[in-house]
């Protein structure tokens, strides 16, 4: 890292300490929760490992916790996605939902990296890291394609068979 970029942007500094490493993003299975139909993806820090099957079933028992009820309405899709981040530090499940139509909502959560069971909600959470947001956007460009610009009509079946694996 040059000097001028250090001094332009000092959060930056952390490269020089941790630098950058892909991690896997995947799709686990698709998970019915009573009417809410869900993708569930997970993000490893350890490519090698994967992320922990706890971690993951943590991440879906929160979605049943915070998913709106009922799932299908006039707000709301009963369509979304959980994603479970096996972080370097720390256990993150996010759950997601697209609401009127167009929008996509959120739930963040976390907890010590050892103990998923224990994640509390994010007060103010941020709208997500380079890994998360690389499923968001798989997810936002399926619901643009499959649901809302799709010629033959919203075709939520399609948009649920769309994953999204890859290494970033």
């Amino acid at each position: 890292m040059t000097a001028a970029v250090a001094e332009a942007a000092p959060g930056l500094a952390v490269l020089a300490r941790r630098p950058y490493r892909p991690r896997s993003l995947r799709f686990v299975r698709r998970q019915d929760i009573g009417d809410w139909r869900l993708k569930v993806y997970a993000i490893a820090a350890d490519i090698e490992r994967g992320a922990r099957p706890a971690l993951i079933e943590a991440t879906v028992d929160l979605a049943r916790r915070v998913l709106p009820r009922p799932a299908r309405g006039e707000e709301t899709t009963g369509i979304g996605f959980v994603i479970a981040h096996d972080a370097a530090a720390a256990s993150i499940g996010i759950v997601y939902w697209w609401q009127s139509v167009n929008e996509l909502h959120q739930r963040s959560f976390i907890g010590p990296l050892e103990e998923p069971r224990q994640m509390q909600p994010i007060v103010h959470p941020g709208a997500g890291c380079v890994y998360e947001l690389g499923i968001v956007d798989f997810e936002r460009r399926a619901w643009l394609a499959d649901v809302l610009a799709n010629p033959a009509g919203p075709d939520l079946d399609l948009y649920l068979g769309r994953r999204h694996d890859d290494d970033i």
